[in-house]
């Protein structure tokens, strides 16, 4: 969490045109690409009781009996209890995957040895939400979406979702354009892929990502996707959304909600005062911090759309979006294999592999990839073509398991998986 002072020593902002520059100066990196860096959340249940959700002093224990992780990944909590693994930047997806599977394991074992799973699923099927993380931040943000009449689905979010993450450079100056694009264009082909989050509250939801479906109920000046401008200026679309959207938090002594819709371009030009003043440049950068989109441009991009998966599934998938990206002849195949389907996120979480023209797409991604996979990886490519020729998504096998042993059952099933 920053800093709660840091309000104080930013220098302060005049007007939009200020905020504007601060926000685009950094966004994107020009550079080679290459560098990939994961981070993977996974919900933590009690093997004993999964109804029971371990409390944030327990985690806090758990951790500090972690010995060092050989791949350099820091431990953090989400407010639900989640456990998450934030791994450095690597060379290339497979030394990412492979420092994040060695770091995984560590990590499970000392879990296990407390009697808990990390189960990896894109949301909690079971338990209600609750957050156990007494941070301010994120008491601030409950009163936030409490006030913007999205409380339920504020709550879920934070303490009901999990996800994969994949960071990978921006790239050169000159093709950042059509590399945010595609990055964007790949969203709902890969949330049809993971998807892996059918249930939430006990009950069936009828969404195959209901982890994406979620995030959709939030608002979307937010939470939705950064839309272009016209200009084919990622900078400038990045600016125009933060500036658009609702100041969440106001960084003072601790975090304070703004109960009210403040855009932060009427905090920056001073139509607005929150906390009884302009802000700084340090609040600009803790605005970015409380938007969600499913890309976010953080100096690299941040891609942030795709359901927590297991893991004989996500090290596959991280190298199938990495590639899509990196490789310049996969790249072609993905942004043609997408074009049809590129806007459809919520098709894609209600629907998943089993709408046709989503697993079309699919399959011509995921083959791409596969083409292309070192022989460390191609038995799992193998099977994740495999899987997506029968349209299958984690979720679906999720969803039998269920029906076949009942939820209680199944959820203790996958947490022992998690040990």
């Amino acid at each position: 969490m920053p800093d709660p002072d840091t309000h104080r020593a930013g220098r302060p902002i005049d007007d939009v045109y200020a905020a504007a520059l601060h926000i685009g100066g950094d966004c994107l990196r020009d550079g080679p690409v290459g560098t990939v860096g994961l981070e993977i959340e996974a919900h933590c249940f009690d093997v004993a009781d999964p109804l029971r959700r371990p409390g944030w002093d327990e985690l806090q224990d758990v951790i500090a009996s972690v010995p060092d992780l050989p791949g350099g990944s820091a431990i953090t909590v989400e407010p639900g209890g989640a456990i998450e693994l934030s791994g450095p930047p690597l060379a290339g997806p497979v030394l990412a995957i492979s420092a994040m599977q060695a770091d995984r394991r560590v990590l499970s074992a000392a879990f296990a040895a407390r009697g808990l799973g990390l189960v990896l699923l894109g949301a909690d099927p079971l338990r209600p939400a609750e957050r156990v993380n007494p941070g301010a931040r994120y008491r601030a943000m409950e009163a936030f979406f409490a006030a913007s009449g999205t409380a339920a689905a504020g709550a879920a979010m934070m303490t009901s979702t999990a996800s994969v993450q994949v960071n990978v450079d921006a790239g050169p100056r000159d093709g950042w354009a059509e590399r945010v694009r595609l990055t964007h264009a790949l969203g709902p082909t890969l949330i049809a892929i993971t998807a892996n989050s059918p249930l939430l509250g006990a009950e069936f939801t009828g969404w195959r990502s209901t982890r994406q479906r979620v995030w959709s109920q939030l608002d979307a000046a937010r939470c939705g996707p950064i839309l272009a401008s016209g200009e084919d200026d990622p900078v400038n679309d990045w600016a125009r959304y933060a500036l658009k959207a609702p100041v969440m938090l106001v960084n003072g002594e601790e975090a304070e909600p703004v109960t009210d819709w403040v855009p932060f371009a009427d905090w920056a030009d001073g139509r607005t005062l929150l906390g009884g003043r302009r802000p700084t440049e340090a609040d600009v950068d803790y605005h970015l911090t409380t938007l969600f989109p499913p890309v976010r441009p953080r100096g690299f991009l941040e891609i942030r759309y795709l359901d927590s998966v297991p893991d004989d599934v996500w090290p596959e998938v991280v190298f199938t979006i990495v590639t899509l990206l990196d490789d310049p002849a996969a790249a072609e195949i993905a942004a043609e294999a997408t074009a049809p389907v590129a806007t459809w996120w919520d098709r894609a979480a209600q629907h998943g592999l089993a709408e046709p023209r989503l697993q079309a797409a699919a399959i011509r991604c995921v083959t791409a990839a596969a083409e292309r996979a070192p022989a460390e990886l191609s038995a799992g490519m193998a099977r994740l073509v495999e899987r997506v020729e029968r349209g299958r998504s984690p979720g679906d096998d999720v969803a039998d398991l269920v029906v076949a042993r009942g939820l209680r059952a199944a959820v203790t099933a996958l947490t022992e998986e998690g040990t």
